[in-house]
Protein backbone atom coordinates (compact mmCIF):
# COMPACT_ATOMS: atom_id res chain seq x y z
CA UNK A 1 0.00 0.00 0.00
CA UNK A 2 1.86 3.47 -1.54
CA UNK A 3 0.30 6.71 1.52
CA UNK A 4 0.20 9.87 -1.09
CA UNK A 5 0.75 12.73 0.72
CA UNK A 6 0.20 16.26 -0.42
CA UNK A 7 3.19 17.22 -1.70
CA UNK A 8 5.90 20.50 -1.26
CA UNK A 9 4.08 23.15 -3.22
CA UNK A 10 6.55 25.82 -3.49
CA UNK A 11 7.75 28.03 -0.44
CA UNK A 12 5.52 30.06 1.96
CA UNK A 13 2.33 27.66 0.88
CA UNK A 14 1.51 26.01 3.60
CA UNK A 15 -1.69 24.07 2.77
CA UNK A 16 -4.05 23.47 -0.34
CA UNK A 17 -7.76 22.76 -0.90
CA UNK A 18 -8.85 19.41 -2.76
CA UNK A 19 -10.30 20.27 -6.20
CA UNK A 20 -10.92 17.34 -8.17
CA UNK A 21 -10.67 13.70 -8.37
CA UNK A 22 -9.20 12.55 -11.56
CA UNK A 23 -9.91 8.63 -10.38
CA UNK A 24 -12.45 7.90 -8.06
CA UNK A 25 -11.74 4.48 -5.51
CA UNK A 26 -11.81 1.84 -6.86
CA UNK A 27 -10.36 2.99 -9.81
CA UNK A 28 -6.98 2.18 -11.97
CA UNK A 29 -4.56 4.49 -12.37
CA UNK A 30 -1.10 4.95 -14.26
CA UNK A 31 1.66 5.76 -12.92
CA UNK A 32 2.69 9.63 -13.77
CA UNK A 33 -1.36 10.20 -15.02
CA UNK A 34 -2.81 13.09 -13.06
CA UNK A 35 -4.63 11.74 -9.62
CA UNK A 36 -5.93 14.97 -8.22
CA UNK A 37 -6.07 18.54 -8.65
CA UNK A 38 -5.50 20.99 -5.83
CA UNK A 39 -5.68 24.79 -5.54
CA UNK A 40 -3.34 27.00 -3.62
CA UNK A 41 -4.31 30.96 -3.18
CA UNK A 42 -1.57 31.01 -5.82
CA UNK A 43 -1.88 28.64 -8.83
CA UNK A 44 -3.89 25.12 -9.44
CA UNK A 45 -1.70 22.41 -9.49
CA UNK A 46 -2.11 18.33 -10.61
CA UNK A 47 -0.19 15.86 -8.62
CA UNK A 48 0.30 12.78 -10.51
CA UNK A 49 -0.08 9.27 -8.96
CA UNK A 50 3.11 8.00 -8.01
CA UNK A 51 2.92 4.66 -8.89
CA UNK A 52 0.52 2.72 -10.96
CA UNK A 53 -2.18 0.70 -8.87
CA UNK A 54 -5.83 0.30 -7.79
CA UNK A 55 -7.25 3.87 -5.54
CA UNK A 56 -8.27 2.24 -2.94
CA UNK A 57 -9.10 5.08 -0.08
CA UNK A 58 -9.48 9.11 -0.46
CA UNK A 59 -8.81 10.86 2.55
CA UNK A 60 -8.90 13.78 1.79
CA UNK A 61 -11.93 15.13 -0.22
CA UNK A 62 -13.16 17.66 -2.82
CA UNK A 63 -13.16 20.95 -0.94
CA UNK A 64 -11.51 19.88 1.52
CA UNK A 65 -8.29 22.20 2.94
CA UNK A 66 -4.76 19.69 3.44
CA UNK A 67 -1.76 20.72 4.85
CA UNK A 68 1.25 20.02 3.02
CA UNK A 69 2.61 16.52 4.12
CA UNK A 70 -0.80 15.17 5.09
CA UNK A 71 -2.13 11.92 3.52
CA UNK A 72 -4.89 12.26 1.03
CA UNK A 73 -4.85 9.20 -0.49
CA UNK A 74 -3.77 5.11 -0.61
CA UNK A 75 -3.15 3.27 -3.58
CA UNK A 76 -3.02 -0.64 -3.77
CA UNK A 77 0.44 -0.83 -6.16
CA UNK A 78 0.41 -3.98 -8.87
CA UNK A 79 2.08 -6.26 -8.71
Amino acid sequence: MVEVNLPELGEDIEDATISFWHVEEGEHIVKDADLVEITTDKATFNVPSPVTGILVEVIAHEGENVQVGNLIARIQEDD
